[in-house]
């Protein structure tokens, strides 16, 4: 673990796990200063949640953080992550925090990239109980919006609904892991203790790709 003051950027998916684990590096005395996105190839999305970047940049102008994001395939996305990684390093930002839980290959992958780019990987959620993370989050105040939902283990019924302690029980009780870390379900944190304001967001259609439904949202001026 880091020492209190360190620099670091946080990988960021604008979802609820990369969210904690940002509130937690911060907690520590972690100094976070960017959040760093992949994009799909074309540029208007976030890589695995499918955010719009008009999203990413009202969470980031909330929090009061410098969005850095980054286009890429999924084939070239290891080289462009650690592009990013080290143009960080080279301004001073000396560790990136990660939202992964307890998946050993997320974290070699998370350990070696780092390695690579010369900064200290920091893992806040390693090996807590999802339970534990999820009774934290909802604890804490932050809101996370259902964003998109595996084809055929989810209905799309469940997109655009606030995570809350009903839903998680529903999840569990269908043999649906209750954080979604098998890829049942992401989502877009709106509200908490990080943020200045609350991100409003206007729902669009939902979308079928790659097997998963994906619910559009637009940052709301009202």
């Amino acid at each position: 673990m880091q020492t209190s003051g360190t620099e670091c950027f946080c990988s960021w998916s604008g979802g609820k796990d990369s969210c904690l684990a940002l509130h937690r590096s911060i907690k520590s005395g972690m100094r976070p200063s960017v959040l760093l996105t992949m994009l799909t190839e074309e540029g208007r999305r976030s890589r695995a949640h499918g955010l719009t970047v008009d999203v990413l940049k009202a969470q980031a102008a909330s929090m009061g953080m410098r969005l850095v994001t980054k286009a890429t395939s999924w084939d070239d996305y290891e080289g462009n992550f650690l592009d990013e990684a080290r143009k960080l390093r080279v301004e001073g930002v000396s560790a990136g925090v990660f939202g992964d839980i307890d998946l050993a290959q997320h974290r070699d992958w998370v350990e070696d990239i780092c390695s690579r780019a010369g900064v200290d990987a920091e893992l806040p959620l390693w090996n807590v109980s999802r339970e534990e993370l999820l009774e934290e989050l909802l604890s804490e105040g932050f809101k996370a919006v259902v964003v998109s939902v595996r084809d055929g283990t989810l209905g799309k019924r469940w997109l655009g609904r606030t995570l809350d302690r009903n839903m998680i029980s529903v999840f569990k009780s269908s043999g649906i892991d209750p954080s979604g870390e098998a890829g049942e379900y992401h989502t877009c944190v709106v509200d908490g203790p990080l943020f200045s304001r609350p991100i409003r967001l206007e729902q669009g259609v939902s979308t079928l790709r790659d097997g998963y439904w994906f619910l559009d949202l637009s940052p709301s001026e009202g």
